[in-house]
């Protein structure tokens, strides 16, 4: 499944429409929650759909097989509640959702059509909205599945999802990746992972935004419009670590072909540590999880979390002896072998040479495979009978 996000520039008149639907999704959502403790099965919620729409006639102005969708997130919630509670996490109960909290609804299957004129004069046909003009930044492949009509802030995108398989190129090379709260990242062949600049001029001004918000009067318009401007910002923050995540995940895929990386227990790290702003700001697991593991599967590329409890900081990369006696404070790692070296490029050498030992993320470890020996006996029997 692969999935292209493009953005949507509609006319009033189809933003309207867009409105529209995603406030009878919410309140369609909303309704079948409330039926959903009289003990209906799935199919009977579906069927009650029907039953909404003779109260609700707004509902007639939204494509029917995007109300079925809510009906199957709605016990897709449910399913996710029930694993994580198998699992033994604390869980709650499904929420109602309020105005303005919906930002998405789905065409499935059918509904939709993309017509294609040049690049940048397309046009993505939705049934009861209409043609709304759309910019084809990449080139589509595959079978288009469903489409998801997404709201940023003030800005319409469409998600298309299709069924096509795309293999990347992974390197050949095998490095260690130390996390820093002071820097990103730095690689074990000395290349340094550093978030653009940017990033700190938008939470800068994040302050300055939440400060405005706090002096003005609740309620009023001012207020109104303070907020509009800090929800900009933020949304100029994700999409600026969006762009680093991508990037970087990207070139270390195809450089290399085994990362190690560190399993470090984040929560803990934040609730202890001074410099938790610095841990939250570099969202290591969201790199992890969301952007590299994905591309090194398809690329073949193999990813190793070090044990947690493996020493990389202290450790020697030269001849293993352990400083016990190292504090944080301390930037150059200094041993009596005569290594002098920064503190994170040791780590990472160390994460490179152990992490082996850890937990595999993705891909399969070749050199641990074993190859089915063959006995002399069957060796003479073959090289007989040819």
């Amino acid at each position: 499944m692969k999935s292209y996000k493009y953005k949507l520039f509609p006319t009033e008149e189809q933003k309207d429409k867009l409105e529209l639907s995603l406030d009878v999704c919410r309140r369609t959502y909303n309704n079948l929650l409330s039926e959903l403790s009289n003990g209906f099965s799935k199919y009977e919620l579906s069927n009650y759909l029907l039953d909404l729409k003779v109260c609700n006639p707004e509902m007639r102005n939204v494509y029917s097989k995007v109300l079925q969708v809510e009906n199957d997130k709605l016990f897709s919630n449910l399913s996710g509640l029930s694993a994580s509670k198998k699992k033994g996490n604390k869980v709650g109960r499904l929420r109602f959702k309020g105005k303005g909290w919906k930002k998405t609804f789905t065409y499935n299957q059918s509904g939709f059509k993309v017509l294609k004129k040049n690049k940048k004069n397309n046009l993505l046909y939705l049934s009861k909205i209409g043609d709304i003009k759309m910019i084809l930044h990449r080139k589509l492949e595959g079978r288009i599945k469903q489409i998801i009509i997404k709201k940023e802030v003030d800005n319409w995108y469409a998600i298309v999802q299709t069924d096509a398989i795309i293999k990347l190129e992974c390197g050949k090379k095998e490095i260690g990746i130390d996390m820093s709260p002071s820097k990103f990242g730095i690689r074990s062949d000395g290349i340094k992972m550093e978030m653009p600049k940017e990033i700190d001029n938008t939470l800068e001004k994040l302050k300055i935004c939440h400060r405005k918000v706090s002096k003005k009067k609740k309620g009023s318009k001012n207020r109104m419009k303070a907020r509009k401007l800090l929800q900009k910002k933020y949304w100029r923050l994700k999409n600026q670590k969006v762009n680093f995540y991508h990037q970087t995940s990207s070139i270390l895929v195809k450089d290399c072909k085994i990362i190690g990386i560190e399993d470090l227990d984040l929560k803990e790290l934040m609730m202890k540590d001074y410099s938790a702003i610095n841990f939250q700001k570099c969202g290591w697991a969201t790199f992890i999880n969301k952007y590299l593991i994905y591309k090194a599967e398809s690329a073949g590329c193999q990813i190793w979390a070090c044990d947690r409890f493996e020493p990389t900081s202290k450790k020697c990369s030269s001849c293993g002896k352990i400083n016990k006696n190292l504090k944080l404070s301390d930037r150059i790692y200094e041993c009596s072998c005569g290594l002098s070296i920064d503190r994170d490029l040791n780590a990472s050498v160390n994460i490179k040479k152990t992490c082996r030992q850890g937990t595999c993320l993705c891909g399969v470890d070749t050199s641990l495979v074993e190859i089915p020996k063959v006995s002399v006996m069957k060796q003479e029997k073959i090289s007989n009978c040819s």
